[in-house]
């Protein structure tokens, strides 16, 4: 039985390593549907407790939290870094460093 859209959204997100990061964008690919980066958002939004999901590996295209301060960005840098990832000034990631890159999907 195929997967939806949502259960492959959630298996990937659980899947992203220790110290690596994933995009919105590469999860929605990586679940059969490349433009739905926004979904990705919304099912991290609406699942991340009741799935245990380690929400904070999500990041934008541009390696940023896109939670603003005082709204979540403080705690998602803690646990990145937490696990060894690195901002630059600009409070971005760098994707060639962390990103999510050796992915097994069955």
């Amino acid at each position: 039985m195929e997967k939806t859209f949502y259960q492959q959204v959630i298996y990937l997100i659980k899947k992203i390593p220790k110290g690596k990061i994933a995009t919105y964008g590469l999860i929605a690919r990586l679940a059969g549907s490349p433009r739905a980066a926004r979904q990705v958002s919304y099912i991290l939004h609406s699942s991340s407790g009741k799935e245990k999901l380690p929400w904070f590996r999500v990041v934008n295209s541009q390696g940023k939290i896109s939670l603003r301060s005082g709204a979540g960005l403080e705690t998602q840098k803690k646990l990145l870094e937490d696990e060894g990832i690195e901002f630059r000034e600009d409070g971005s990631i760098d994707l060639k460093l962390f990103l999510w890159k050796n992915i097994n999907i069955e």
